[in-house]
């Protein structure tokens, strides 16, 4: 397959934005989908890339926007429900009309980011939903050139992840942690990036799944001792049975702006872990959290200041289980 000009939704994202600078310094053309350029102006620059302003539900602005691309990358995921933005909406229904979109255009190649651990009996709406979206964008894979990946947890600078955790240790004496046993296979962002663009050429990809994770397996608790022994902090954990993580979550949905909620607590009944290591083919050797975290923790990376930059911008943070 040839591609040349690729549309992507979520691009100004976490994953996004790491996802359409790897696409430019490639060679693609890339359009990048936003409801507002303003969250997209630190793309700008890229000198491959475009920004069109268009609303995802609005399915005649898509096409007008799809013309002229060869793929199609749908990065779009919500972790809580928010008036209009339900899962059913956001994972089910919007992949299921954007492949429906690349058929009617004649656009062959469909990459779509679904969730470890997407399942019809999963314990959570999310995860279900990450499911249903799977099987309708997979009832086009006779029509359409699809692959579907499946990330863990995704940590990087500027992620919502390891910096929450980092940021509750820097103000909390201490702290209360629900489902403190849950495990989790965090990958870099960046090697989730570079998978979608190794796998976009490449026809030994195309009709297939892939889970994505790094080479290290943590419980959320020693992820929240991880951070802090990065930070030189020192705060007492107390884990949460599950009937007091869900207390905790139900007070959390509370606040203007929730930090978890009881269906995140129902995703981690499910060890968010890879049956199979990363397949070859998409050419990922991971790289280890340990490596990479306490760079952006500690501001040593000498890019912390661009990236900083970049955040101040309007970078959208965005996390990917």
């Amino acid at each position: 397959m040839t591609i040349k000009t690729i549309a992507i939704l979520g691009g100004a994202g976490f994953v996004g934005s790491c996802l359409v600078a790897k696409l430019n310094d490639a060679g693609y053309q890339v359009k990048v989908i936003a409801r507002r350029r303003e969250s997209a102006k630190h793309l700008i620059l890229l000198p491959n890339v475009q920004v069109i302003e268009c609303n995802i539900a609005n399915t005649y602005g898509l096409k007008d926007a799809f013309k002229g691309c060869d793929a199609v990358i749908n990065l779009v995921g919500i972790l809580h429900e928010s008036g209009k933005q339900t899962f059913e909406a956001v994972h089910h229904q919007l992949p299921r009309r954007l492949a429906q979109l690349c058929e009617a255009l004649g656009i062959k190649r469909f990459i779509h980011m679904s969730a470890l651990q997407a399942s019809n009996n999963a314990p959570s709406q999310y995860l279900q939903s990450k499911a249903a979206g799977e099987a309708a964008v997979s009832e086009l894979n006779k029509k359409l050139d699809i692959t579907i990946f499946r990330p863990s947890v995704i940590f990087g600078r500027g992620d919502s992840f390891i910096n929450l955790f980092a940021n509750l240790v820097k103000f909390l004496p201490v702290i209360a942690l629900a489902k403190p046993d849950a495990k989790f296979q965090p990958i870099w962002v960046e090697d989730v990036a570079q998978a979608f663009v190794n796998a976009l050429d490449n026809t030994a990809t195309v009709g297939k799944i892939y889970e994505l994770g790094g080479p290290q397996i943590f419980t959320l608790r020693a992820l929240v001792q991880k951070v802090m022994t990065v930070l030189g902090k020192e705060r007492p954990i107390i884990g949460l049975n599950d009937r007091l993580s869900m207390a905790q979550a139900f007070m959390m949905e509370l606040m203007p702006i929730k930090l978890m909620t009881r269906d995140n607590v129902r995703s981690m009944q499910v060890d968010s872990i890879c049956s199979t290591a990363i397949a070859p083919e998409l050419g990922v050797e991971p790289t280890a959290l340990d490596v990479v975290v306490p760079e952006y923790l500690l501001n040593t990376d000498p890019r912390s200041a661009y990236d900083g930059f970049r955040a101040a911008a309007g970078r959208a943070i965005h996390l990917k289980r």
